[in-house]
C-alpha cells in the first residue's frame, strides 16, 4: 500500500460532555453532550474506519486482522493503542484503572487501562485530580467510606500544554474546563470511586465499583514526573513525553519542511493546529486540524510540509 491510512473518528456522548469536539475542531457531534473522540481505535466498544484509498471502510479492528504486514506484524492480538479526544464540560467521575494482570482475569480478557493526558486547552485556573493521600489500604478504604473526598484527593493546577503520564492505579480526574488528548493502552475498563452523587436525565445515579478500585489502587500514591526531551532539526521540533512500557508519546512542531524515517512497526497521528501536506512516495496528502492517521509500516520514509502541530504516539 505504501499510503497513511486517514481515519474517521468514532463519537461517544457522555453525562459530562460538552460541544468543545465540535466547537475546536469541527467535528459533527451527536449531542450537545459529546464527551469523547475515538479518533484512532480498534476496540470493539467503537472502531474508526479507514476514509478513503485501498482499504476505505474498513475498521482498524480488521486491518489489524487481516493485513498485519501493514502494522510491522507486530505481537498483539488486539490493536494496542487507542487515540481519544476528550471534551470533560463538567468533572469526570474520580476512578481507576486495572492493570493487564487484574483486567485480564476480571474483565473478560480485557487489557489493563494506562494512560495519558496532553492538554490541548483548559479554563484559566483550572485543575485536575491526580492521586490520593492516604498511606495504607486501611486508610485509603476508611476515607471513602468516610466520604473524606476533600481530604483523599490531590489536586493540581493544569494549563495548555501540560503532560501527566497516568499508569494503571493511578485515582485521577479530568474536571471542568479541560480539552486533552489522550494516548491510552486499547481498554474501555474503568472503575468509578466517586461520582458527586450526580444524577443522569432518569434520576439515577451511575455505578460506583469500591471493592474493584480499592484492589487495583496504588497505594501510596506514586506520580512519574515527565521530564520532556526536545530535539530541533530542520524543520521540525520533536518534544517526547513519555517512553514507556505501552507507548511513546511524542509532538511534532512542524515550521516549513521536515523529513522523516519510519523507524517504528506503525505510528498514530493527530493534528491539532495548523495545517500542512503530509508527502508519501511523491504523493500529496492534506494535514487540517482534527484529522487522524495512521502511518502504517511500509511508508518507509515520508516529508511534512507547512505550520502544523502534530501528537505522535507508537508501542
Amino acid at each position: 500500500m505504501n499510503q497513511p491510512l486517514f481515519l474517521t473518528p468514532v463519537f461517544q456522548e457522555r453525562i459530562w460532555g460538552g460541544t468543545a469536539l465540535r466547537d475546536q475542531f469541527g467535528y459533527d457531534i451527536p449531542s450537545d453532550k459529546t464527551g469523547e473522540c475515538w479518533a484512532i481505535s480498534g476496540h470493539p466498544n467503537g472502531q474508526s474506519t479507514v476514509r478513503s484509498g485501498e482499504f476505505a471502510g474498513k475498521t482498524v479492528g480488521e486491518l489489524w486482522d487481516q493485513h498485519p504486514e501493514l502494522f510491522g506484524n507486530y505481537d498483539s492480538p488486539v490493536f494496542p493503542l487507542l487515540t481519544k479526544i476528550l471534551d470533560a464540560n463538567a468533572d469526570l467521575s474520580v476512578q481507576v484503572h486495572p492493570d493487564d494482570s487484574y483486567a485480564n482475569i476480571n474483565e473478560n480478557g480485557e487489557l489493563g487501562k494506562t494512560e495519558c493526558w496532553y492538554i490541548i486547552d483548559c479554563d484559566e485556573g483550572a485543575d485536575m485530580i491526580f492521586g490520593h493521600n492516604a498511606l495504607s489500604k486501611e486508610e485509603f478504604t476508611s476515607m471513602i467510606e468516610k466520604g473524606e473526598w476533600s481530604d483523599l484527593l490531590r489536586r493540581v493546577k493544569i494549563k495548555p500544554g501540560d503532560f501527566f503520564y497516568v499508569p494503571s492505579g493511578t485515582i485521577h480526574a479530568l474536571c471542568t474546563g479541560t480539552l486533552v488528548l489522550e494516548t491510552q493502552q486499547s481498554s474501555d475498563t474503568t472503575y468509578r470511586v466517586y461520582d458527586y452523587d450526580r444524577t443522569d436525565a432518569d434520576g439515577n445515579t451511575r455505578e460506583l465499583h469500591i471493592d474493584k478500585s480499592i484492589a487495583v489502587t496504588t497505594i501510596p500514591h506514586t506520580a512519574e514526573s515527565v521530564e520532556p526531551k526536545v530535539d530541533s532539526r530542520d524543520g521540525v521540533t520533536i518534544t517526547t513525553f513519555v517512553e514507556a512500557e505501552y507507548f511513546t508519546v511524542h509532538k511534532w512542531e512542524v515550521n516549513g519542511h521536515a523529513s522523516f524515517i519510519q523507524d517504528k512497526p506503525f505510528q498514530l497521528a493527530s493534528v491539532l493546529s495548523g495545517a500542512g501536506t503530509l508527502r508519501v512516495q511523491g504523493e500529496d496528502h492534506v494535514l487540517e486540524k482534527g484529522m487522524h492517521l495512521i502511518i502504517p509500516a511500509d511508508v518507509e520514509t515520508f516529508e511534512v510540509e507547512g505550520q502544523v502541530e502534530l501528537i505522535v504516539s507508537h508501542v
